[in-house]
């Protein structure tokens, strides 16, 4: 498809302006789009295909039936985005990340935030996300959330949106390094002459930080993975052999003396930091679910004797619950007195009455989602669905309002992508990386998300999404 009959009238286009006039910042790479015949595009892609074969950058999708291990689809067609609208996401987010590290400091010691009926107490101490194990800590540099993933759309205004906060274990960055390096190849010319940051460093950030955490002046560091069958291990493989340190398993790993130990072909070595990429509950058995096998027995104690660091700490998660995020701006005030940078998506409360009334009234608009979901499942698109499936969530909500949260449907933004019909706009979200030690580091560049679906809104892998590299011009 020509550039000249590309349809931009479903929602804001990042790169092509309404009347098919470029935007500025992309002018340079739709110049190169017009020039390119379609066969030379198309090789392009099935160069950028093989090569993630060749690299092994998969991700495991538990439900399918025609088999688990999956590549990840890297439209070819990066997403650009100029420095001025960067530095708005970058503002937005370390503004939310240290208020959110404020809060979660704060409910586990002082808990100031929910005396003052800011945030309603039974939501924080009634999340099966709070640990109470956690009361009374302060994790090393008083950081909670060292490595953060949130997830931004824009709507047909342009602006920026944050859409979800992922505190625990986010994951996607490995697939940003390495589509940045394939695309890189595919368009070496217009990414020097664009000015594109760079995210190579990303890796050596990493261990900096988890570095940081310790008080030895040479820590042992290691990621700690569930194993082959987790939906991320490419990524933990990646990672660990990025920083040059081990990657380890629940069964690699013992305590003794409140110190944490990994078995070595030279015996015994202690371990100072981890990253861990197993949720909370299955860290340690002696202390959350009795049944982890993926855990290690004492590692909890270990860290709350301060021998070993974890990122992200334990009990991060019951901040970024769909419920909680409705109350970050309330958060930022409260902590920083200031005014968000960067907007939530309007969000209405199902625990609230007067907000499942209207939830109930209007589910035909609205987006449905559990509160403790991810991945696209336990949510309802109400304009895109029935009329049977918008009284199964009717009858959810009314059974256990708690569980979930609605808002309005966005017409997310949409980038240039390469379909078999020609360039087509697909829409997209964005996903930046942010790592806080010694101080908040906004990566710049994201993991971009597009539904390759013609006029789909979900851009999770798990549900048929692809990726784009993410150009942030200098």
């Amino acid at each position: 498809m020509k550039i000249k009959d590309y349809p931009n009238d479903l929602a804001y286009d990042e790169m092509i302006a309404p009347g098919n006039k470029a935007r500025t910042h992309a002018e340079p790479f739709l110049s190169f789009l017009k020039k390119t015949s379609a066969k030379r595009l198309n090789q392009l892609q099935f160069a950028a295909n093989k090569a993630q074969l060749a690299m092994g950058m998969t991700f495991n999708v538990y439900h399918d039936s025609q088999g688990i291990e999956k590549i990840l689809h890297l439209d070819i067609i990066p997403r650009i985005i100029p420095q001025d609208e960067w530095r708005i996401v970058e503002n937005g987010l370390k503004q939310r990340i240290r208020a959110l590290n404020m809060f979660l400091q704060d409910i586990y010691n002082e808990k100031k935030i929910l005396k003052d009926n800011i945030v309603p107490e039974d939501l924080i101490l009634g999340s099966k996300d709070y640990l109470s194990a956690c009361e009374g800590f302060t994790p090393p540099r008083g950081v909670w959330c060292h490595i953060t993933g949130t997830d931004l759309v824009r709507d047909r205004d342009g602006d920026f949106y944050i859409q979800e906060d992922n505190l625990r274990c986010p994951s996607g960055v490995s697939y940003k390094l390495e589509s940045r390096e394939i695309v890189k190849r595919a368009f070496p010319d217009l990414y020097n002459r664009m000015g594109v940051m760079p995210v190579s460093d990303y890796s050596a950030k990493l261990l900096s930080m988890l570095q940081s955490l310790s008080r030895k002046s040479r820590p042992v560091v290691g990621v700690l993975t569930p194993g082959i069958y987790n939906s991320a291990y490419y990524e933990h493989t990646y990672l660990a052999l990025q920083m040059g340190v081990e990657l380890v398993t629940g069964e690699d790993m013992l305590v003794r003396n409140k110190k944490v130990y990994m078995r070595t072909t030279d015996g015994l070595e202690q371990i100072d930091v981890i990253y861990r990429r197993i949720d909370d509950t299955f860290l340690d058995p002696l202390v959350f679910n009795p049944d982890s096998m993926l855990g290690v027995p004492g590692l909890f104690e270990a860290y709350l004797a301060g021998n070993v660091a974890i990122a992200n700490a334990p009990g991060t998660g019951v901040a970024d619950d769909k419920a909680v995020y409705a109350y970050v701006p309330d958060i930022i005030r409260y902590y920083l007195s200031e005014e968000p940078i960067l907007k939530n998506v309007p969000t209405w409360l199902c625990r609230r009455e007067k907000d499942r009334k209207h939830v109930l009234e209007n589910i035909h608009e609205l987006v449905v989602k559990e509160t403790n979901s991810a991945g696209g499942y336990g949510m309802l698109i109400g304009p895109k669905s029935g009329p049977e499936e918008h009284e199964i969530f009717r009858d959810l909500i009314q059974k256990n309002p708690e569980n979930y949260i609605a808002q309005p449907m966005l017409s997310l933004s949409t980038v240039p992508t390469l379909t078999p019909s020609g360039i087509e706009p697909r829409h997209v979200d964005l996903r930046p990386y942010v790592l806080y030690g010694e101080e908040l580091d906004v990566i710049p560049g994201a993991l971009t998300r597009v539904a390759l679906k013609k006029g789909s809104i979900v851009v999770n892998s798990s549900q048929g999404g692809g990726s784009k590299d993410t150009w942030v011009l200098y």
